[in-house]
């Protein structure tokens, strides 16, 4: 069972659902913290009191958005499972997160206010990257395993996370490519799957 949630952190939620649909509604530019207290149904102190500022407001957004597509649950490595199925499930994970249209479509509304505050942007990426992602950790447990050669598994890491947003997340974002289907998300999953494992499984384990 969930913890209860204090009234701090149920109106800190409100307004981030808020500035949201705000945000989705009119973009970053067009939206006023007194519109987020409006659809919060707080007080502007009580936004002020939470996030500083608008862009606070972004930052927190974005940074959820980034955080889940990284730090998925589960993907844990497991010794006696075939690594192609155990590495597609972690791929698919992302790519569900991804791809989703909420996730796309509030990514071009942050990065429409990045493309104006570039150091804001390079912040938030270091932040993130101080994190190991669910991938890499399971990359350098199968390593550990010598299932996989030796490699730089951050390194290892990005290159999937290139892969797959390549085809499911940048074309859609500059709206050069509709997101993909159920379908097409688990083909790129298993394809990317196939691709890693044919360039980095141990050749004497293969699965």
């Amino acid at each position: 069972m969930e913890p209860k949630r204090s009234r701090s952190e149920i109106k800190r939620q409100a307004i981030l659902d808020a500035a949201k649909q705000a945000f989705l509604e009119q973009g970053v530019q067009g939206t006023s913290m007194d519109r987020v207290a409006t659809l919060a149904e707080v007080s502007k102190r009580t936004v002020y009191n939470h996030f500083e500022s608008k862009e606070a407001l972004v930052m927190c957004l974005i940074g959820k958005l980034w955080q889940q597509a990284k730090h998925q649950q589960g993907g844990e490595y497991d010794p006696d499972v075939p690594l192609h199925g155990q590495l597609r499930s972690i791929i698919v994970a992302e790519v569900e997160v991804i791809s989703s249209t909420e996730h796309i479509e509030l990514n071009r509304v942050a990065f429409g206010h990045f493309f104006y505050h570039p150091d804001a942007l390079k912040q938030e990426i270091a932040k993130l990257s101080a994190h190991e992602s669910s991938l890499v950790r399971w990359i350098k447990a199968a390593c550990a395993d010598g299932r996989l050669i030796d490699l730089d598994a951050a390194t290892a890491g990005e290159q999937v996370h290139h892969l797959v947003k390549g085809r499911c997340f940048w074309p859609q974002l500059l709206q050069i490519e509709p997101i993909l289907k159920p379908e097409q998300q688990l083909e790129l999953a298993e394809q990317t799957t196939a691709m890693f494992l044919s360039h980095y499984q141990a050749a004497s384990l293969e699965d």
